[in-house]
């Protein structure tokens, strides 16, 4: 008997390999096996990009609202005399901005930049006029500030802005321009390269009305000053 069984062996095996050849149940989770690694790194890439698209678009959102709202400022002093910008006024757009970008943690991660980029007649250049901060990230302005690029001394500036379209303020005028800097911070480590990036937005507007601009920020001590 136990010869026969060692003849038969072979059948057997023989017949049970046959019978996995034919069998096609487990096809479907082999091939679930194989590519579900290809489509959790796509849908993970995919989510990865889809969130730094909508915080780029929010950080660009910001920056025009934080320039329109200061190129506002004094549009609701009702006095015959041209207003005047107070330190509280800038303090509050400034606030705003990062109430803004609270659901993106702009005031731990970011930087808001504005300046008042103003012409000063008596020598002919481009100046920044005064500038204010908020948030916590260390960066400075790209074009300097209000103390080595102002009217009278310093290194000149031609405008603000990129230099294939560079932002010029004209006499008696001024223009809000606003930087905002911002470290994303990736969800996922992958293979294509995505990770933290530091993203950049920048925004002009002429200011709206008449505004003195002779005594700068009036009004007292400074809650952002660019330290």
């Amino acid at each position: 008997m136990f010869g026969l069984s060692l003849i038969k062996a072979p059948q057997r095996a023989a017949r049970l390999f046959k019978r996995l050849g034919a069998e096609k149940s487990g096809v479907s989770i082999v091939e679930f096996a194989l590519v579900l690694p290809v489509l959790l790194t796509l849908g993970l890439f995919g989510t990865e990009i889809a969130r730094m698209a909508t915080i780029n678009m929010t950080v660009s959102q910001i920056a025009l609202s934080l320039a329109d709202n200061a190129s506002r400022l004094g549009q609701t002093d009702n006095s015959g005399v041209t207003p005047t910008i107070t330190e509280d006024n800038v303090d509050a757009v400034l606030a705003g901005a990062l109430r803004d970008g609270q659901s993106i943690g702009l005031e731990a991660s970011g930087r808001v930049i504005l300046s008042s980029l103003e012409y000063d007649d008596f020598t002919g250049r481009q100046f920044i006029a005064w500038q204010r901060c908020q948030g916590d990230l260390d960066v400075d302005s790209d074009y300097g500030n209000d103390t080595d690029k102002n009217g009278l001394s310093g290194t000149p500036i031609t405008g603000m802005g990129d230099t294939s379209s560079e932002i010029r303020a004209r006499s008696g005028q001024a223009v809000m321009f606003v930087e905002i800097e911002y470290e994303y911070s990736a969800l996922f480590e992958n293979p294509f390269g995505s990770g933290d990036k530091t993203l950049r937005k920048e925004a002009a507007y002429l200011i709206r009305d008449d505004r003195n601009l002779t005594p700068g920020l009036t009004g007292g001590n400074s809650d952002s000053a660019c330290d």
